[in-house]
């Protein structure tokens, strides 16, 4: 029987009482001022999280030196003028009921600014596997480390007198502390280098002192990786060892996560510790079961949780005592709250894409958004209703960008029609959810779909919208949600029998064959490939035109995806195009000479699709306003659909 009753169990954590056992992790934003104080979008993203009830809400990373500070966008505190900020983070978390705690955090060698003036620190003159391309880190000295030791109490000091009720010091995901832990990182030959106690000491020095300056009774949480996950990596058994040190020093609860900043040629299990959708909620909830077993004081297990009553069944069996939920958080902060109230499939499942939380900021260097939920990170800009006027509004279109616009101006008070000429919602969505490890993509689909009917959407499937129908019905507004089409490629016997494309294929109505040639190394080619591999289908060949792969290897679904690919065989030639397709072979021109692949037995045809024009010329000609949204307006991502919707919503 399904159950909350542990979930919502209050629990004590020193003097503090945590109303449930939801613990809302820390998670980067960059959402705040240039310099480092607190902004109101910092403010107005935290009250949206906490309103979705978790016990325990803990702060993106708060920087405790500014030799430590992650960018100019992360929050503070190294110094007293950034507690009437932090003071109103807290103000905000407390009305909603929860508790809050300040994750105190200094990068070390894992800082690009830094990195590129050559100010970033470390425990040893050791480059980052990430950033390791700028140089080495300074190697701390004795002064150094003192200092830094001293920041971390400061910076506790200073988040109690801003009325925080803990805080936690980031020893996890190959940041200062971790380093100092690491053997990969760590090489000192004096009294914090050495074995693994001995590169403890550190961790458990700035533990000491923050306990030292807030006193007994401030709860101090310290988060840890379990277990290091790259080659020649610690292990949790190493971990286990020095657990009861570090609550000696002061640690009143653990936050069990994993992994560091690794690369490709090191990782030994995910490609960082935000985990993508191949990994199943909970995989990581024995590296916490582990902690207990060496410590009385309570443990947090991490691991792309999305579900209550999943989290439930771990705290039930023994295995933590809080569960740590992230990027659910900014999928559907209410993901509790709908559990609680007895309507749990209303929630928006967390794809794990990292669209538009880690990889958004580590790579686009862009703040914090959400792919399937546009009110994240635009919480000010996001209109709560209802709209002054009540419109007629047609979407066409049942795409993401399509449900989300239909969605948010249904919430909004509009009268909303939806056309979708298919006979079921959700686009190019519907084929990516039939690829291994994709089936959230069809839930999402699923639910989304159910919540616009909820707001009142009518929603009219196998239905073609026509020139004829937008003038019998004289919408006020459309929303042009059309997709994209089919590209053509231009090879020579393209319409050969032996042709189809990816979506025949996804769909079931082509069957694969064996020796099979894929035109297109994009996400749409390389999903197929992995879609062609589950099915066991053999002699699988991947030709893409440009010279480097589209689906990024550092990206963790695209990591995921060519580790597969390698794994299963399949060939991938890059700078590569298709001259000629016969019934049996296929001839490629790769570096400016024709080479022959054969047997062929089927040949896919991949390369992306191109915008679709229907509607628009007419509705310009008439005058009738509207906006076009998603794929319709260039090919892209499902944040960049879902963005589009919500706005043209916002804008009516």
């Amino acid at each position: 029987m399904k159950t909350l009753e542990h979930l919502l169990a209050p629990i004590k954590v020193r003097s503090l009482e945590i109303p449930n056992r939801v613990v809302m992790p820390p998670m980067g934003t960059a959402l705040g001022n240039a310099d480092s104080t607190v902004s109101e979008a910092n403010l107005a993203y935290i009250k949206r999280r906490a309103e979705g009830g978790a016990g325990l809400i803990i702060t993106e990373i708060t920087e405790v030196h500014p030799l430590g500070s992650a960018g100019p966008r992360c929050i503070a505190v190294w110094d007293d003028k950034f507690i009437p900020g932090l003071a109103r983070l807290a103000d905000v978390v407390h009305a909603q009921g929860s508790k809050i705690a300040m994750q105190l955090h200094h990068t070390g060698r894992e800082n690009y600014l830094l990195q590129r003036k050559k100010k970033a620190i470390g425990p040893s003159a050791i480059p980052s596997y990430i950033f390791g391309f700028l140089g080495a880190p300074l190697e701390m000295t004795l002064e150094d480390i003192e200092e830094t030791i001293a920041a971390f109490g400061s910076a506790a000091v200073r988040a109690r007198k801003a009325g925080f009720d803990a805080v936690e010091l980031h020893g996890a995901h190959g940041y200062l502390l971790m380093q100092f832990l690491s053997a990969n990182s760590n090489q000192r030959t004096d009294k914090y280098g050495g074995d693994f106690r001995g590169r403890s000491r550190f961790m458990i020095e700035c533990l000491e002192e923050a306990r030292k300056q807030v006193g007994p009774d401030f709860p101090i949480s310290i988060r840890i990786s379990g277990e290091e996950c790259i080659k020649n990596g610690y292990t949790i058994a190493d971990m286990q060892t020095i657990i009861p040190d570090f609550v000696s020093a002061g640690a009143d609860m653990i936050n069990v996560s994993f992994g560091t900043h690794g690369s490709p040629e090191v990782n030994i299990d995910t490609p960082n510790p935000s985990a993508p959708i191949e990994y199943d909620p909970g995989f990581k909830a024995h590296l916490a079961r582990k902690i207990k077993e060496v410590t009385k004081v309570p443990v947090i297990s991490v691991g792309r949780y999305v579900d209550p009553y999943a989290m439930d069944d771990v705290i039930a069996r023994g295995d933590a005592d809080l569960i740590a939920v992230a990027r659910q958080h900014l999928a559907d902060p209410d993901f509790l709250k709908n559990a609680k109230e007895g309507h749990p499939e209303d929630t928006l499942e967390c794809l794990a894409c990292n669209q538009g939380c880690i990889e958004r900021l580590a790579l686009e260097v862009l703040p914090i958004r959400c792919a399937i939920n546009p009110q994240t990170g635009q919480e000010l800009i996001y209109p709560a209703g209802p709209a002054a006027v009540s419109r007629n509004v047609w979407v066409v279109g049942g795409g993401p960008g399509g449900l989300t616009a239909a969605f948010e101006a249904a919430r909004l008070g509009h009268q909303v029609t939806l056309f979708e000429q298919e006979k079921e919602t959700g686009g190019n969505v519907r084929y990516a959810a039939k690829g291994p490890h994709k089936e959230v993509y069809g839930r999402y689909i699923k639910t989304l779909t159910a919540n616009c009917k909820k707001k009142g959407v009518d929603i009219k499937t196998n239905t073609e919208v026509t020139e004829t129908m937008i003038e019998a019905g004289k919408p006020d507004i459309v929303i042009l949600a059309i997709g994209a089409g089919k590209s053509t490629c231009p090879a020579e016997g393209i319409n050969s029998s032996v042709v189809c494309d990816a979506w025949q294929i996804m769909d079931g109505d082509v069957k694969p064959k064996d020796h099979v040639v894929i035109i297109g190394g994009g996400l749409v080619g390389m999903e197929t490939a992995d879609f062609l591999r589950e099915k066991g289908v053999k002699g699988i060949t991947i030709v893409e035109m440009l010279a480097a792969s589209p689906v990024l290897a550092m990206a963790a679904h695209g990591y995921m995806l060519h580790k597969r690919l390698e794994a299963g065989g399949i060939k991938l030639m890059l700078g590569t195009t298709v001259k000629l397709i016969t019934e049996g072979s296929v001839v490629v021109t790769q570096n400016g000479e024709d080479r022959k692949i054969e047997p062929v037995n089927q040949v896919i045809v991949a390369i992306g699709v191109t915008p679709r024009n229907t509607l628009k010329d007419m509705l310009l000609k008439k005058g009738i306003r509207h906006f076009i949204v998603g794929d319709a307006v260039a090919p892209r991502r499902i944040i960049e659909a879902t963005t589009d919707g919500a706005k043209a919503a916002w804008e009516i």
